[in-house]
């Protein structure tokens, strides 16, 4: 049996689904990312929400400001789509050089998703548009009826939502983020245009859903989409080590205050910046599949979003680690993935804190 790999070294990679936050909590998460990754898809579900070009330029100020000294991190903003949106905001986006997408929340989905939209019917003017300028529509996959298990949300919203938009926007560039079921899986799999990509997390990569309940309940890995079954996780897991262009990696890192989490009503978002490629080779390396990790993680989503691949290299090195418990957040503290857990890989140390 050959020995194991002990160093990976491989074009850095890109996050494609990103929360950052603002204020001191921006401040005290994007060292994170900014050292594991070139570039990030920075979603707009602030309060109030990004919604227009020179929100997103002024957002993406804050974020540069926040970052340490010395990163090489681009940031990719996004719009919040609303009911009102005006088709002619596509076009700044189209023209702005910074925006790469529009970011479609189904109200009440889930964090900051209050302006979110209740039928894509409604948007059917700035859809035209974007499918007009080629630009990439970033969906939360969810349907958010009382008729809908929990569980269901996602296949249903395939059914109701996304079929019938993929059918009647044919150029329509589309990035279901963070697909969790096989069903979405298969979804993707069935388009052959070229033009219907996924998002994969590494929680939902790592965890199914019994994994909330393992001695107690586990707030702290509570998001939305909710882990799934383990049949769910092993379809992801296929999908991002099977070298198939579509499915490209989006950490949905998602940092809320220990506070927020353990509350009597807590908060959805798993933080995973902290190590965001690291739990990605830890998942990979389960499947046997490291050397499929380079096209998920650096290839599929430059290539999807017609951005240049980068050209630096990241290494990770075999060396095990414990996870901190705990990090620093604003005037709180937030609770990593794995928290208290060991990770086998390791970021090699690039000069910039982290």
């Amino acid at each position: 049996m050959p020995d194991p790999v002990q160093t990976l070294t491989f074009a850095r990679p890109d996050d494609w689904h990103l929360h950052l936050r603002d204020g001191q909590e921006l401040a005290a998460v994007a060292r994170f990312t900014a050292r594991r990754f070139a570039r990030a898809v920075v979603m707009p579900n602030l309060k109030p929400p990004v919604t227009s070009v020179d929100a997103a330029r002024r957002y993406r100020e804050r974020v540069l400001a926040a970052l340490p000294p010395g990163s090489h991190f681009e940031p990719l903003m996004t719009l919040y789509l609303t009911e009102g949106m005006d088709p002619a905001e596509v076009d700044r986006v189209a023209e702005s050089g910074f925006v790469c997408g529009i970011k479609c929340y189904p109200a009440g989905a889930t964090t900051h998703s209050e302006a979110g939209v209740r039928s894509l019917a409604s948007c059917a003017a700035v859809l035209e548009r974007m499918q007009e300028r080629d630009l990439v529509l970033q969906l939360h996959g969810e349907a958010t009826g009382k008729d809908v298990d929990p569980y269901d949300r996602e296949r249903v919203f395939i059914e109701r939502e996304l079929a019938p938009l993929v059918r009647r926007y044919p150029r329509l560039r589309i990035v279901l983020e963070h697909v969790t079921t096989a069903a979405g899986v298969a979804f993707v799999r069935a388009q052959d245009t070229g033009r219907v990509a996924a998002t994969i997390t590494p929680q939902h990569l790592l965890l199914s859903r019994g994994a909330m309940f393992e001695g107690g309940l586990r707030p702290h890995l509570y998001c939305l989409p909710l882990l799934k079954r383990e049949s769910d996780r092993l379809a992801l897991l296929d999908a991002a080590t099977s070298a198939d262009p579509r499915f490209f990696l989006g950490t949905d890192s998602a940092p809320h205050a220990r506070a927020a989490k353990e509350s009597d009503c807590g908060c959805a978002g798993v933080f995973s910046a902290h190590a965001g490629i690291e739990l990605y080779a830890q998942a990979f390396e389960q499947a046997g599949a490291l050397d499929r990790l380079e096209a998920f993680a650096s290839f599929h989503g430059p290539d999807f979003y017609r951005l240049p691949r980068n050209r630096g290299t990241i290494t990770l090195v075999r060396e095990p680690w414990e996870v901190p418990e705990r990090y620093p957040y604003g005037a709180g503290e937030l609770v990593p993935l794995a928290a208290g857990g060991r990770l086998d890989w390791r970021l090699r140390d690039t000069g910039s804190s982290a």
